[in-house]
C-alpha cells in the first residue's frame, strides 16, 4: 500500500513497489504487469496517478508496451564499459551471448565529404559501405553504417565482414589497432531504423559514432551506431 502522508510522491511509491516486485521475481522478464486498473485498485489511487509511475519505468527501461497487449518486463539492459576498446561481438562473447549479424547493403562507394575528412581519405578516392544489424542471441541491440577505406583493406567483401571487423584486422591483416574516438548521444529512432530494431517509432536510441585508428594513427573504420536504449547502457568509470 502507499502511504498518503508521505513526503513522497505516491506516483513515486508506485513506481518503486513495482521495481521491488520486479526484482524479487514477482513479475518475470516478458510477462505483462497488471493493468492499470488493477494496480489502481490495489494502490486506491487514481489510473493516472499509475500511469505516470509505469511511464518512468518505461522511460528507464524496465518495463515496455506493446499496443492493445500491454506493459511487459523488459529484459535487463547490458552494462558496457566506456574504458575500453572492444568490438561488438567482443562484448556479447563476454556476457555469455551469441552475437550475430545481418548484412542488408554491402557497396563500394565515393563517401560524403565528412566521412571522407574523419578517415583522413584523398579526393576520389573510396569506401566500403555497409549496414548491418547486430544482434544479441537472436534479439536486435543495434544498427549500424560502416565506413572503411578501400585503399586500406583492398579485397574485402560481405561475408568476410559478417563477424567482427576488429578480429579481422588483427588476425587476417597482422594489423593492431590503437584507439578510437567515440561520441554518444541520445534520440529518435529514424523511421527506417525502426522496423529493424523492432522499436516504435517514438522510441529512443543511443546514437554512437565511432572512428577506429590503427597503431600508426591512420583512420581504418568511422560507423555511426543506433543502439536501443532500453537493452543497452553504457558506463564510465571515473577517477580522480
Amino acid at each position: 500500500m502507499v502511504n498518503k502522508n508521505s513526503h513522497v510522491p505516491i506516483y513515486i511509491q508506485i513506481e518503486e513497489a513495482l521495481k521491488q516486485s520486479i526484482f524479487l521475481g514477482e513479475y518475470q522478464v516478458g510477462e505483462a504487469i497488471p493493468s492499470e486498473r488493477d494496480l489502481s485498485n490495489r494502490f486506491n489511487v487514481s489510473r493516472m496517478t499509475v500511469r505516470q509511475a509505469i511511464t518512468n519505468l518505461v522511460s528507464n527501461g524496465m518495463l515496455f508496451r506493446e499496443k492493445g497487449r500491454g506493459t511487459f518486463v523488459s529484459t535487463p539492459k547490458l552494462e558496457q564499459p566506456l574504458n575500453g576498446l572492444t568490438s561488438f561481438t567482443e562484448d556479447m562473447r563476454a556476457r555469455g551471448m551469441t552475437p550475430s549479424s545481418k548484412i542488408i547493403k554491402f557497396e563500394i562507394q565515393i563517401p560524403p565529404f565528412d566521412v571522407a575528412r574523419e578517415l583522413m581519405m584523398e579526393e576520389g578516392e573510396k569506401v566500403y559501405f555497409m549496414v548491418r544489424i547486430r544482434n544479441a542471441d537472436n534479439k536486435p541491440m543495434a544498427i549500424e553504417r560502416t565506413y572503411i577505406p578501400v585503399a586500406v583493406f583492398p579485397d574485402l567483401n560481405a561475408k568476410l565482414l559478417s563477424g567482427s571487423l576488429y578480429r579481422l584486422v588483427e588476425e587476417q591483416y597482422g594489423l593492431t589497432i590503437g584507439n578510437a574516438i567515440q561520441q554518444m548521444e541520445a534520440s529518435h529512432v529514424a523511421k527506417e531504423d525502426s522496423k529493424y530494431l523492432l522499436l516504435e517509432p517514438t522510441a529512443v536510441v543511443l546514437i554512437i559514432k565511432r572512428t577506429s585508428f590503427l597503431s600508426d594513427g591512420k583512420p581504418f573504420e568511422l560507423v555511426r551506431s543506433a543502439y536501443r536504449a532500453d537493452r543497452y547502457k553504457f558506463i564510465s568509470e571515473i577517477q580522480r
